[in-house]
């Protein structure tokens, strides 16, 4: 038999738990007074801050930050079709980077339990270097699928030797023909959970690590004789 060329894609992917947390709230106050509406703002966001602060300090929390006061207003239309009176709304945004989980836990049923705030979401991360370092060990698997796919593929040809002509990430290999377009080769999922549902005064918090996603995927063309 004659060479024979073989096309074949490989994937793979691993599940791993994370290693820190994104907290992610809000400050809120609102009412018929601009200035008034700061100051309660300001009022209500010193403490979180400082107890953010303290737990940096005690090693305890890995990272925060805030963003500066947003204000802003609106006239509400009542009942009976008029606009009423303006309402002036402030809000500030805060992220905290937990890498124990179990003291994020415990700031979470702290903080939501405070007036004005807003336990938003939770975003699961791996560090930087886990990640780069895990991208690179599910590209390498990916293509070694990819090598043993075109080796069963020439065996059941009866061909022997079986040689790479080409790899690429999924969508860049050349093709005879044109094609739509193709999913991402590398693909980190990050898992993202609701810290606090929106109704009730006691927001139930879930903060459950949850895996994150890391897959890769590949396509390669062999000559096989």
């Amino acid at each position: 038999m004659s060479e024979v060329v073989i096309t074949v894609r490989g994937e793979h992917k691993v599940r791993i738990l994370p290693e820190r947390a994104v907290a992610h709230l809000s400050v809120v106050a609102e009412g018929p007074e601009r200035d008034a509406v700061v100051e309660r703002i300001a009022a209500l966001t010193e403490p979180v801050r400082d107890d953010l602060v303290a737990r940096k300090q005690s090693g305890a929390l890995s990272d925060w930050s805030s963003r500066s006061v947003s204000v802003w207003s609106e006239r509400p239309w009542g009942p009976d079709g008029r606009r009423l009176a303006p309402v002036h709304h402030a809000s500030v945004e805060v992220t905290a980077t937990f890498t124990d989980f179990a003291v994020l836990s415990s700031w979470a049923g702290d903080v939501a339990e405070r007036e004005g705030v807003q336990l938003g979401w939770v975003d699961w991360q791996l560090t930087p270097e886990t990640r780069a370092r895990v991208e690179r060990e599910v590209a390498t698997d990916a293509v070694q699928v990819a090598v043993q796919r075109a080796g069963a593929y020439a065996a059941a040809l009866s061909l022997q030797t079986v040689s790479a002509l080409e790899v690429a990430d999924v969508g860049l290999l050349t093709h005879d023909s044109g094609g739509g377009s193709r999913p991402e080769a590398m693909m980190v999922k990050s898992a993202r959970a609701f810290a606090a549902d929106s109704g009730g005064a006691s927001p139930a918090v879930q903060l459950q690590p949850e895996e994150i996603v890391v897959a890769s995927a590949v396509e390669a063309r062999f000559a096989a004789r």
